[in-house]
C-alpha cells in the first residue's frame, strides 16, 4: 500500500504525465516513445475520493485494467497492463518524466534512446 505522501506524489506525477501523451499498441511517429508493463495487479489506497477518481482515470486513460473499490474511510485502486503498451511524447524530458511515473507505480519500462 503506498502512504498516505506517496498517494499525492502519485496522484500529481500522474496528473503532469496524463498531459500531451498518446497511448496504444500502436507507435505513432514521435521522438520519443516509451513502452510499459505491469503484469501482476498492484494496489494504491487513497484517503481523497477525488485522488481516487483521478489516479483511476489515468490508468484507464494509458489502456490499463483497473478497479476501484471503497470501504471504511478509504479508496483502493487496483491496476495492472499485462501486455506490453507504449506511450509516444513530445519530448526526451517528457519521455524521462513518464518513465519515473511509470516506474514509481510499479510498471517495467523500456526507453531507448
Amino acid at each position: 500500500m503506498f502512504s498516505k505522501r506517496m498517494n499525492r506524489m502519485l496522484l500529481i506525477t500522474m496528473a503532469i504525465c496524463a498531459s500531451g501523451a498518446m497511448t496504444g499498441n500502436v507507435v505513432a511517429a514521435s521522438p520519443e516513445v516509451i513502452k510499459f508493463r505491469l503484469p501482476q495487479w498492484k494496489s494504491a489506497h487513497f484517503d481523497d475520493a477525488k485522488a481516487a477518481q483521478a489516479n483511476f482515470m489515468t490508468f484507464k486513460q494509458i489502456g490499463c485494467e483497473v478497479e476501484q473499490g471503497q470501504h471504511g474511510d478509504h479508496f483502493d485502486i487496483r491496476y495492472r497492463c499485462p501486455t506490453w503498451r507504449s506511450i509516444s511524447l513530445n519530448s526526451h524530458d517528457e519521455a524521462h518524466r513518464w518513465e519515473r511515473c511509470l516506474k514509481a507505480s510499479g510498471f517495467e519500462t523500456s526507453h531507448k534512446h
